[in-house]
């Protein structure tokens, strides 16, 4: 796999970007549970409601939950500073996280030092902490970069050990050559860096305020303009950079929680949550969070899979239940759209733009409902965990009314399409049956996915130069685009194939897509 690198291209970066993402914002996802669980659990309200929860082991056993899950919001900055060297890196990956952290930490330093040398540094006045944005970062008083500080540091140290990572130094400097010259390099990059960001912060501060304001300006429509976009940059993979924009940056708002200013929809939210003294949760943040999302995911994409499963030919049905099923729980359960979302996208690219629509749509109704329900998920864990459990306040009575009403809108508008326009949604192909039968059973693995097949579909070993996966796609570059065959990954299982260019596709997998990447990966060094 490494005899042949093709160069990344642009389109390419923001893809493994937006990736790379994934990985804390999983945990964060995790942690807020954890957290939403033990605050809502051990809070005054719910007390007075549930008395028989008013125990003490019980009660520490909340707290404690809320402490592990408070973890991931503290620490946030410096996960994306490690999780995207760990994800972009070909090789060596665990020196390309160690040397993030070592950057990010380098880079607090010197701009501490930066801080001390120009007299804003030390002082304990608060008002001068604030006018010069100066946080307490891993134990060092520094300029609050927040995620965007910690993407650059992540970008770079990415750059540099693509660069460096096998690099030969003189025999009498031999020791400090290869990847140990990673972490070497980064820290006296970093140290650079740490002096030029307090001259250049403030515009990139700027720019983000200004593109908050263009969203909050929209009024209502500003989640709409959110929501519709994220579901637009889905086939692309790059939903997850609008995403973390909003999440963890001044454009998804900034409010002062408990004595302390923070910035973006989720880290206010969280905050709220790990916060003892806030009563509710903002609109502000929320109505860029998890309630948006319920609409669709609970409700209109259901409608949208018995749509799909009415329209099946009558002896077809029964071979795409399964299917249609699995999606449904997938979306609901996990808040995983692809696997529904890729049976219409490729074949009817105008049913998936009202969905889009309509899911934005689902944002700003909720927000203009006053509904506060925040997380990252969308799916009916965060309806219960951080809906029900915080009571009334959350006005997440709304959500099964609204989710009702987008559940016969989607079944309405798609059975009316595909019927009416005759698309080819799953179980209408006459050739349904036989393409059932060139999939192996016997060949399946534990990730339920025939992988020496979908390898084969690939090219073989020969034809794959690099290869990854995200949440719910193989992402890989091949030598000869021609050897790809789509239609027998379709039938090994493949719920789409997004061809980006001559050299990149996606294989759209679903959620078991982490176990066949690692199985084709074990069959690929076998191979070699």
């Amino acid at each position: 796999m490494s005899a042949s690198r093709p160069k990344m291209s642009l389109w390419e970066f923001f893809q493994s970007l937006g990736k790379t993402f994934m990985l804390p914002v999983a945990l964060l996802s995790f942690c807020g549970i954890l957290l939403g669980i033990g605050s809502s659990l051990s809070s005054g309200d719910v007390l007075t409601l549930i008395p028989a929860l008013d125990q003490p082991f019980l009660q520490y056993m909340f707290i404690w939950l809320a402490k592990i899950g408070s973890f991931a919001f503290s620490y946030l900055p410096v996960m994306f500073a490690i999780a995207i060297p760990l994800g972009m890196a070909r090789e060596n990956k665990g020196v390309a996280a160690f040397a993030g952290f070592v950057g990010y930490a380098v880079l607090n330093l010197s701009i501490n030092f930066w801080l001390n040398i120009n007299g804003i540094l030390p002082t304990t006045d608060a008002a001068v902490l604030k006018a010069n944005n100066v946080q307490n970062i891993l134990g060092i008083q520094s300029i609050d970069t927040g995620i965007l500080g910690a993407v650059i540091v992540g970008i770079v140290v990415f750059w540099l050990h693509e660069r460096f990572h096998n690099i030969r130094l003189p025999d009498a400097l031999a020791f400090f050559g290869g990847t140990r010259f990673v972490p070497i390099v980064t820290a006296m990059a970093m140290g650079v860096l740490g002096l030029v960001v307090p001259h250049i912060w403030p515009f990139f501060a700027r720019a983000i305020t200004g593109l908050g304001w263009v969203i909050n300006s929209a009024g209502e429509f500003g989640p709409m303009i959110f929501g519709t976009g994220e579901r637009l940059l889905l086939p692309f993979g790059l939903q997850h950079i609008l995403v973390a924009i909003i999440r963890f940056t001044d454009a998804g708002g900034t409010m002062d929680v408990c004595g302390k200013s923070v910035s973006g929809a989720l880290t206010i939210f969280q905050a709220q949550l790990a916060c003892a003294d806030t009563h509710g949760f903002a609109e502000s943040a929320t109505r860029f969070l998890s309630q948006g999302k319920m609409p669709a995911f609970l409700g209109g994409l259901p409608g949208a899979a018995l749509a799909m499963y009415h329209c099946a030919r009558p002896e077809n049905r029964h071979k795409i239940k399964g299917l249609l099923i699995s999606g449904v729980v997938a979306c609901v359960v996990g808040g995983t759209t692809e696997p529904l979302e890729f049976l219409f996208l490729f074949v009817a690219p105008v049913l998936y733009l009202i969905h889009a629509l309509l899911t934005g749509l689902g944002f700003t109704v909720m927000a203009m409902l006053g509904v506060t329900i925040g997380n990252t998920d969308g799916n009916v864990i965060d309806f219960f965990v951080f809906g029900v459990l915080h009571g009334l306040s959350t006005k997440w009575y709304w959500v099964p009314v609204i989710a009702a009403v987008w559940f016969v809108s989607y079944y309405v508008i798609f059975r009316f399409a595909i019927s009416h326009f005759n698309i080819k949604t799953p179980g209408r192909e006459v050739e349904t049956n036989s393409v059932e039968q060139q999939v192996n059973r016997a060949a399946v693995g534990k990730s339920g996915f025939n992988t020496p097949a979908i390898l084969s579909a690939l090219g073989g070993v020969e034809n794959i130069a690099s290869l990854d996966n995200c949440l719910t796609r193989l992402r890989i570059t091949v030598v000869d685009m021609s050897k790809v065959d789509d239609a027998t990954l379709k039938a090994n299982g493949a719920i789409g194939v997004v061809h980006v260019n001559a050299t990149n596709l996606q294989v759209v997998m679903g959620p078991q897509v982490q176990s066949v990447k690692d199985e084709m990966a074990h069959l690929m060094s076998a191979t070699v």
